[in-house]
Protein backbone atom coordinates (compact mmCIF):
# COMPACT_ATOMS: atom_id res chain seq x y z
CA UNK A 1 0.00 0.00 0.00
CA UNK A 2 1.26 3.40 -0.86
CA UNK A 3 2.17 4.99 2.47
CA UNK A 4 0.25 8.79 1.16
CA UNK A 5 -2.46 6.80 0.75
CA UNK A 6 -3.03 4.87 4.33
CA UNK A 7 -6.03 7.09 5.97
CA UNK A 8 -7.05 7.20 9.43
CA UNK A 9 -8.80 4.21 9.32
CA UNK A 10 -9.05 1.93 8.89
CA UNK A 11 -5.44 0.72 8.43
CA UNK A 12 -6.76 -2.44 8.32
CA UNK A 13 -5.70 -4.82 11.57
CA UNK A 14 -4.92 -8.21 9.54
CA UNK A 15 -6.79 -11.35 10.82
CA UNK A 16 -5.08 -12.83 13.90
CA UNK A 17 -3.15 -10.12 14.62
CA UNK A 18 -3.11 -7.32 18.20
CA UNK A 19 -2.32 -4.40 16.49
CA UNK A 20 -0.56 -2.92 13.35
CA UNK A 21 1.85 0.32 12.59
CA UNK A 22 2.75 2.25 9.58
CA UNK A 23 4.58 5.23 9.12
CA UNK A 24 2.33 7.78 7.02
CA UNK A 25 3.92 10.84 4.89
CA UNK A 26 2.46 13.39 2.53
CA UNK A 27 4.77 15.77 0.36
CA UNK A 28 3.88 19.39 -0.13
CA UNK A 29 -0.09 20.42 -1.64
CA UNK A 30 -0.89 16.29 -1.85
CA UNK A 31 -4.34 15.58 -1.24
CA UNK A 32 -5.10 14.42 2.09
CA UNK A 33 -8.59 13.40 3.87
CA UNK A 34 -9.79 11.99 6.90
CA UNK A 35 -13.56 11.34 7.23
CA UNK A 36 -15.16 12.21 10.63
CA UNK A 37 -15.80 8.52 11.78
CA UNK A 38 -16.52 6.00 14.33
CA UNK A 39 -13.53 4.11 14.88
CA UNK A 40 -13.71 0.22 15.82
CA UNK A 41 -10.31 -0.01 17.06
CA UNK A 42 -8.06 2.21 19.45
CA UNK A 43 -5.54 4.30 17.62
CA UNK A 44 -3.20 6.36 18.74
CA UNK A 45 -0.94 8.54 16.46
CA UNK A 46 2.45 10.04 16.90
CA UNK A 47 2.90 13.19 14.36
CA UNK A 48 6.14 14.15 13.46
CA UNK A 49 5.00 17.13 11.03
CA UNK A 50 1.96 18.64 11.10
CA UNK A 51 0.06 22.06 10.67
CA UNK A 52 -3.89 21.92 11.26
CA UNK A 53 -6.72 21.20 13.96
CA UNK A 54 -7.70 18.31 16.06
CA UNK A 55 -11.54 17.94 16.49
CA UNK A 56 -12.88 15.46 18.63
CA UNK A 57 -16.13 15.06 20.94
CA UNK A 58 -14.25 16.90 23.54
CA UNK A 59 -13.35 20.16 21.25
CA UNK A 60 -10.87 21.31 19.21
CA UNK A 61 -7.19 21.96 19.51
CA UNK A 62 -4.33 22.85 17.64
CA UNK A 63 -1.96 20.59 16.82
CA UNK A 64 1.71 21.18 16.64
CA UNK A 65 5.18 19.01 15.74
CA UNK A 66 5.32 15.67 18.17
CA UNK A 67 1.91 15.92 19.36
CA UNK A 68 -0.01 12.49 19.94
CA UNK A 69 -4.09 11.88 19.49
CA UNK A 70 -5.53 9.15 21.56
CA UNK A 71 -8.58 7.97 19.73
CA UNK A 72 -10.28 4.82 22.03
CA UNK A 73 -12.84 2.52 20.04
CA UNK A 74 -16.61 3.96 19.30
CA UNK A 75 -15.02 7.44 19.61
CA UNK A 76 -15.15 10.22 16.55
CA UNK A 77 -12.39 12.83 15.58
CA UNK A 78 -11.72 14.90 12.57
CA UNK A 79 -9.02 16.41 11.24
CA UNK A 80 -8.23 19.99 9.14
CA UNK A 81 -5.11 19.49 8.48
CA UNK A 82 -3.20 21.82 6.43
CA UNK A 83 -1.62 21.43 2.76
CA UNK A 84 2.26 21.75 3.56
CA UNK A 85 4.35 18.38 3.87
CA UNK A 86 3.36 16.09 6.77
CA UNK A 87 3.94 12.92 8.36
CA UNK A 88 3.28 10.31 11.12
CA UNK A 89 3.02 6.92 12.31
CA UNK A 90 -0.12 5.44 12.92
CA UNK A 91 -0.80 2.28 15.44
CA UNK A 92 -3.78 1.10 15.37
CA UNK A 93 -5.10 -2.02 18.04
CA UNK A 94 -8.06 -4.11 19.63
CA UNK A 95 -9.93 -3.16 22.29
CA UNK A 96 -9.03 -6.47 23.78
CA UNK A 97 -5.16 -5.58 24.16
CA UNK A 98 -6.00 -3.55 26.79
CA UNK A 99 -7.20 -6.49 29.06
CA UNK A 100 -3.92 -7.53 29.01
CA UNK A 101 -2.39 -7.67 32.94
CA UNK A 102 0.80 -4.97 31.56
CA UNK A 103 -2.33 -2.49 30.66
CA UNK A 104 -4.27 -2.21 33.22
CA UNK A 105 -3.03 0.68 35.27
CA UNK A 106 -3.22 3.03 31.65
CA UNK A 107 -6.82 1.08 30.16
CA UNK A 108 -8.85 3.91 32.47
CA UNK A 109 -6.99 6.43 29.72
CA UNK A 110 -8.46 4.96 26.97
CA UNK A 111 -12.09 6.18 27.89
CA UNK A 112 -11.77 9.14 25.71
CA UNK A 113 -10.64 10.83 22.96
CA UNK A 114 -7.37 13.04 24.24
CA UNK A 115 -4.83 15.49 22.47
CA UNK A 116 -1.51 15.24 24.28
CA UNK A 117 1.97 16.78 24.38
CA UNK A 118 4.98 16.08 26.13
CA UNK A 119 8.51 17.68 26.46
CA UNK A 120 11.57 17.46 24.31
CA UNK A 121 13.10 15.04 26.31
CA UNK A 122 10.53 12.63 26.00
CA UNK A 123 9.80 12.97 22.70
CA UNK A 124 12.99 11.84 21.50
CA UNK A 125 12.34 8.95 23.63
CA UNK A 126 9.24 8.39 22.41
CA UNK A 127 10.51 8.29 18.70
CA UNK A 128 12.89 6.02 19.10
CA UNK A 129 10.20 3.76 21.06
CA UNK A 130 8.25 4.23 17.59
CA UNK A 131 11.23 3.64 15.55
CA UNK A 132 11.94 0.55 17.51
CA UNK A 133 8.40 -0.30 17.16
CA UNK A 134 7.86 -0.28 13.52
CA UNK A 135 11.47 -2.04 12.48
CA UNK A 136 10.35 -4.69 15.02
CA UNK A 137 6.95 -5.20 13.66
CA UNK A 138 7.97 -5.42 9.86
CA UNK A 139 9.66 -8.59 10.72
CA UNK A 140 7.89 -10.12 13.53
CA UNK A 141 4.47 -8.58 14.04
CA UNK A 142 3.10 -11.42 15.90
CA UNK A 143 6.16 -11.74 18.21
CA UNK A 144 6.66 -11.32 22.69
CA UNK A 145 9.19 -8.62 21.34
CA UNK A 146 6.58 -6.97 19.24
CA UNK A 147 3.75 -6.91 21.96
CA UNK A 148 6.75 -5.83 24.37
CA UNK A 149 7.54 -2.39 22.55
CA UNK A 150 3.88 -1.92 21.79
CA UNK A 151 3.78 -1.44 25.67
CA UNK A 152 6.90 0.21 26.51
CA UNK A 153 5.34 2.88 23.94
CA UNK A 154 1.86 3.44 25.34
CA UNK A 155 2.98 3.00 29.08
CA UNK A 156 5.68 5.68 28.50
CA UNK A 157 2.94 8.01 26.96
CA UNK A 158 0.48 7.21 29.57
CA UNK A 159 3.21 7.81 32.23
CA UNK A 160 4.80 11.09 30.66
CA UNK A 161 2.12 12.98 28.22
CA UNK A 162 0.01 15.81 28.86
CA UNK A 163 -3.00 16.61 27.96
CA UNK A 164 -3.62 19.64 25.97
CA UNK A 165 -6.34 21.97 26.65
CA UNK A 166 -9.47 21.92 23.89
CA UNK A 167 -11.95 24.26 23.18
CA UNK A 168 -14.83 23.07 24.53
CA UNK A 169 -17.26 25.62 22.89
CA UNK A 170 -16.57 23.84 19.62
CA UNK A 171 -17.19 19.73 20.66
CA UNK A 172 -18.49 17.47 17.64
CA UNK A 173 -21.27 16.88 20.05
CA UNK A 174 -22.34 20.62 19.99
CA UNK A 175 -22.02 21.01 16.44
CA UNK A 176 -25.35 22.64 14.89
CA UNK A 177 -27.90 20.03 13.55
CA UNK A 178 -25.86 17.18 15.85
CA UNK A 179 -28.60 15.93 17.81
CA UNK A 180 -30.88 15.72 14.95
CA UNK A 181 -28.86 13.84 13.49
CA UNK A 182 -28.39 10.87 16.34
CA UNK A 183 -30.69 8.11 14.76
CA UNK A 184 -28.03 7.86 11.51
CA UNK A 185 -25.36 8.69 13.50
CA UNK A 186 -25.71 6.17 15.74
CA UNK A 187 -25.92 3.47 13.08
CA UNK A 188 -22.62 4.62 12.15
CA UNK A 189 -21.33 4.31 15.37
CA UNK A 190 -22.76 0.76 16.15
CA UNK A 191 -23.41 -0.93 12.95
CA UNK A 192 -20.46 -2.62 11.05
CA UNK A 193 -22.12 -1.45 7.85
CA UNK A 194 -24.81 1.39 6.28
CA UNK A 195 -25.78 1.38 3.43
CA UNK A 196 -29.25 3.92 3.28
CA UNK A 197 -29.87 6.63 0.69
CA UNK A 198 -30.39 10.02 1.88
CA UNK A 199 -33.57 9.71 1.62
CA UNK A 200 -34.04 6.33 3.96
CA UNK A 201 -31.48 8.53 6.38
CA UNK A 202 -33.50 11.55 6.30
CA UNK A 203 -36.80 9.98 7.09
CA UNK A 204 -35.46 8.08 10.23
CA UNK A 205 -33.97 11.41 11.37
CA UNK A 206 -37.24 13.42 10.93
CA UNK A 207 -36.31 15.79 8.10
CA UNK A 208 -36.78 16.85 4.89
CA UNK A 209 -34.05 15.07 2.57
CA UNK A 210 -32.76 19.28 1.28
CA UNK A 211 -32.68 19.76 5.43
CA UNK A 212 -31.19 16.93 6.11
CA UNK A 213 -28.51 16.73 3.63
CA UNK A 214 -27.65 20.70 4.41
CA UNK A 215 -27.47 19.57 8.15
CA UNK A 216 -25.54 16.51 7.56
CA UNK A 217 -22.50 18.15 5.59
CA UNK A 218 -22.15 20.69 8.57
CA UNK A 219 -21.38 18.07 10.86
CA UNK A 220 -19.96 15.96 8.97
CA UNK A 221 -18.10 18.23 6.84
CA UNK A 222 -18.63 15.64 3.40
CA UNK A 223 -22.43 15.36 1.67
CA UNK A 224 -24.24 12.53 2.89
CA UNK A 225 -23.48 10.49 -0.54
CA UNK A 226 -19.40 11.22 -0.16
CA UNK A 227 -19.58 10.03 3.42
CA UNK A 228 -21.54 6.92 2.44
CA UNK A 229 -18.98 6.25 -0.44
CA UNK A 230 -16.20 6.14 2.05
CA UNK A 231 -18.26 4.53 4.78
CA UNK A 232 -18.63 1.51 2.43
CA UNK A 233 -15.18 1.61 0.81
CA UNK A 234 -13.88 1.45 4.61
CA UNK A 235 -15.65 -1.50 5.21
CA UNK A 236 -14.78 -3.01 1.98
CA UNK A 237 -11.29 -2.87 2.84
CA UNK A 238 -11.75 -4.43 6.45
CA UNK A 239 -13.83 -7.27 4.57
CA UNK A 240 -10.51 -7.71 2.56
CA UNK A 241 -8.28 -7.89 4.90
CA UNK A 242 -10.26 -10.24 7.58
CA UNK A 243 -12.21 -12.12 5.03
CA UNK A 244 -11.70 -14.42 2.68
CA UNK A 245 -14.53 -13.32 0.75
CA UNK A 246 -13.99 -12.47 -3.47
CA UNK A 247 -13.44 -8.43 -4.36
CA UNK A 248 -16.49 -9.44 -6.84
CA UNK A 249 -18.51 -11.02 -3.53
CA UNK A 250 -17.15 -8.09 -1.68
CA UNK A 251 -18.31 -5.57 -4.40
CA UNK A 252 -22.34 -6.56 -4.85
CA UNK A 253 -22.61 -7.45 -0.81
CA UNK A 254 -21.65 -3.59 -0.30
CA UNK A 255 -24.20 -2.90 -3.18
CA UNK A 256 -22.12 -1.59 -6.15
CA UNK A 257 -23.52 -1.54 -9.09
CA UNK A 258 -21.01 -3.68 -10.03
CA UNK A 259 -17.42 -5.54 -9.17
CA UNK A 260 -15.40 -2.63 -11.62
CA UNK A 261 -16.92 0.33 -10.24
CA UNK A 262 -16.23 -0.92 -6.83
CA UNK A 263 -12.35 -1.69 -8.10
CA UNK A 264 -12.47 2.31 -9.31
CA UNK A 265 -13.63 3.45 -6.44
CA UNK A 266 -11.08 1.86 -4.21
CA UNK A 267 -8.43 2.62 -6.24
CA UNK A 268 -8.88 6.70 -6.52
CA UNK A 269 -9.42 6.58 -2.76
CA UNK A 270 -6.65 4.25 -1.32
CA UNK A 271 -3.87 4.75 -4.87
CA UNK A 272 -4.28 0.76 -5.18
CA UNK A 273 -6.63 -2.05 -6.63
CA UNK A 274 -8.47 -4.20 -4.08
CA UNK A 275 -6.60 -6.93 -5.15
CA UNK A 276 -3.37 -5.31 -4.29
CA UNK A 277 -4.67 -3.59 -1.00
CA UNK A 278 -4.98 -7.75 0.19
CA UNK A 279 -1.76 -8.77 -1.42
CA UNK A 280 -0.01 -6.00 0.66
CA UNK A 281 -1.78 -7.67 3.57
CA UNK A 282 -1.31 -11.20 2.96
CA UNK A 283 2.86 -10.38 2.25
CA UNK A 284 2.78 -8.84 5.05
CA UNK A 285 1.67 -12.09 7.22
CA UNK A 286 3.67 -13.81 4.89
CA UNK A 287 6.94 -12.00 6.01
CA UNK A 288 5.74 -12.69 9.88
CA UNK A 289 5.03 -16.69 9.24
CA UNK A 290 8.71 -16.88 7.85
CA UNK A 291 10.43 -14.49 9.99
Amino acid sequence: MKQQNVYCEPLCIAKEYLFDIQKVSYQDEEPYSCLMHFHEVHELIIFEDIQGSYFSSQGDSALQNNDIVLTPALEVHNYEIGPKAKSWYLIQFLPEVLDLPQFQSIKPLFNRGMHLRMDSKNTLIVQQQTRWLVECFEQQPRSDKSLALLSLLLLWIADQAQAVTQNSEHTLKQSQGFSRLLPVINLFKHDEYVNLSVGEAAEKCHLSTSHFSRLFKSVFRHTYANYILQHKLYHGARMLGQSNYSVTQISYEMEFSSPSHFIAHFKKYYGVTPYQYRSDINRRMLMAETA
